[in-house]
């Protein structure tokens, strides 16, 4: 306001009154200066003595939070009212932002740290409360790294010390799944390529249970899988309009990014639904081939649980051996304790193995191995 100065951090006229602590503050509207303090009594024998404490004297002081640190709880409020989440996880993501802020190194970070420090803060409470939301749909809101938050988000959880379960997997494919734009007629997706939403959801469901029966999602990035599964399922519910379109498109499509290895995990995927439909004599006479066997999954799908057993009873190794020796039957694991010190035996590493080339591979060692010790030595 004219009259009453400037501000000394701005030079900025525009000087309002404030209310802090219930006192009478002059404070500059530009940069949050406070120019002029009221006076304020902190404890009950200042009150009773009628004695004044200017508040850079008081215990206030002490509390005052900074403009970044302000301004990083703002945007943790405005994040979870754009994902709609309940007010206690609002709370909740607050307190781990303040937790957080009182490390000398966050408060030290850059401002792309703080703004990924936010996304954290949300992620953990959601994961903490079993809410489907995924890495990938914050980092699109915040226009953030996905590798700079992971780091970011490691880091976090081991600072705070916190207990952050894993997403449910079938939680996350319902969230995943309901953001694709297939499920209703528009300009950019054919009628053709218009989809029931339950169907398409049950059948992917089915299709990501299988992938992780067979070891495909062990340790690997959940989303790839996801997306390929989806895509496999949108195709068998009508294959003859559908089996022309390609991964991508489908992605395009479905108005989602197409994650790299999802081309990738679709190969795998279509390799077990192969091996699968050799059990059954109906498909086996017809030899399929990867684009033909999605005709059938429906089928498969319906007797799944056999059909793996049928498929993988004898290990990966099988693809190679068959038809050079018989089948051999993987031993049950002894019951004893384990202490994480006991040889591995072959049979056993042979149930790991996922892959042909892993097959090759380690046939190639154990036979270096034995020609190695096949050696004698010199006199």
């Amino acid at each position: 306001m004219p009259g009453r100065g400037r501000c000394p951090d701005c030079g900025s006229t525009e000087l309002v009154e404030d209310s802090h602590y219930s006192q009478s503050q002059l404070v500059c509207s530009d940069c949050g200066c406070v120019v002029t303090e009221g006076v304020l009594t902190t404890t009950f024998s200042d009150e009773g003595n009628l004695r004044e404490v200017t508040y850079s004297r008081s215990t206030g002081e002490n509390e005052q939070v900074s403009r970044s640190q302000q301004r990083g709880l703002r945007r943790v409020r405005d994040l979870c009212r754009v994902l709609q989440l309940p007010p206690t996880f609002e709370d909740t993501a607050v307190a781990y932002y303040q937790q957080a802020y009182r490390h000398s190194g966050i408060r030290a970070a850059r401002l792309q740290k703080k703004e990924v420090l936010v996304g954290c803060c949300v992620l953990i409470t959601c994961r903490q409360h079993n809410w489907p939301l995924t890495m990938g749909a914050i980092c699109t809101l915040l226009y953030a790294d996905l590798d700079v938050f992971s780091s970011i988000y490691m880091q976090i959880v081991k600072l705070l010390g916190l207990d952050v379960p894993s997403l449910c997997l079938a939680e996350l494919v319902k969230t995943y799944c309901s953001s694709f734009k297939l499920f209703q007629a528009s300009p950019s997706v054919p009628a053709k390529y218009v989809e029931d939403k339950e169907k398409m959801l049950s059948r992917t469901l089915q299709l990501v249970e299988l992938a992780n029966e067979t070891w495909l999602v062990t340790g690997r990035h959940p989303l790839p899988v996801i997306t390929a599964a989806t895509f496999l399922a949108w195709q068998s519910l009508q294959p003859a309009d559908r089996l022309s379109c390609s991964l991508a498109r489908f992605c395009k499509l479905a108005n989602v990014d197409l994650p790299y290895p999802a081309s990738s995990r679709l190969q795998e995927l279509l390799a077990v639904l192969l091996r699968m439909a050799e059990q059954l004599a109906w498909l086996r006479v017809l030899r399929l081939d990867k684009r033909s066997v999605v005709k059938h999954i429906g089928d498969l799908l319906q007797h799944r649980h056999s059909l793996v057993r049928l498929a993988f009873r004898d290990g990966t190794a099988e693809v190679e051996t068959r038809g050079k020796e018989p089948p051999r039957i993987c031993p049950a694991p002894p019951v004893s304790t384990v202490t994480g010190d006991e040889n591995i035996s072959d049979s056993e590493i042979e149930q790991y193995l996922r892959t042909p080339q892993e097959v090759r591979d380690f046939q190639r060692a154990q036979a270096a191995r034995q020609a190695a010790t096949s050696v004698p030595n010199p006199p």
